[in-house]
């Protein structure tokens, strides 16, 4: 029986423009300079056909490494990932735009989607979820200004 779903959004604006936020985050070997203390390690661990759609970037710190597989990839604008490998959650998408602004910035938007692998897991799964994403859009917001 498949679990319940869950879904977030979290929103943040950047001073930095969309292509810069955007070489951060989509580039596996790119989040140890951004995403600190959560992600100390960032690599790529499969790079996709075309380089983009298929690559598998490994982020954490030894033992604790999340593999993410990239979706889609709209350069600059869109990028759509789900987990590869074990996770603690089902069916996992994640997207992340990077819209231009009237001031020259970003509206970053991070949003997600699961369904709950164990009965009753999912409320929690969502919190420590919108909380670690919430965390690394601001971390991300932040240094796109300084990588301008």
């Amino acid at each position: 029986m498949p679990g319940r779903r869950y879904s977030f959004e979290v929103n943040r604006v950047s001073a930095a423009a969309p292509p810069v936020l955007f070489r951060l985050e989509s580039d596996g070997t790119q989040w140890s300079t951004w995403a600190r203390p959560l992600v100390w390690q960032a690599r790529w661990a499969t790079l996709g056909d075309d380089g983009r759609v298929g690559a598998v970037r490994e982020v954490g710190l030894w033992p604790v490494r999340v593999r993410e597989r990239t979706l889609e990839y709209v350069p600059d604008r869109r990028h759509v990932y789900t987990f590869d490998g074990f996770s603690p959650v089902r069916d996992y998408r994640a997207e992340v735009t990077f819209t231009p602004n009237a001031a020259g910035g970003t509206d970053l938007r991070w949003s997600g989607s699961f369904a709950e692998r164990i009965p009753g897991t999912g409320l929690a799964a969502l919190s420590a979820l919108r909380s670690v994403i919430g965390f690394l859009a601001t971390q991300l917001a932040k240094a796109g200004t300084h990588a301008a």
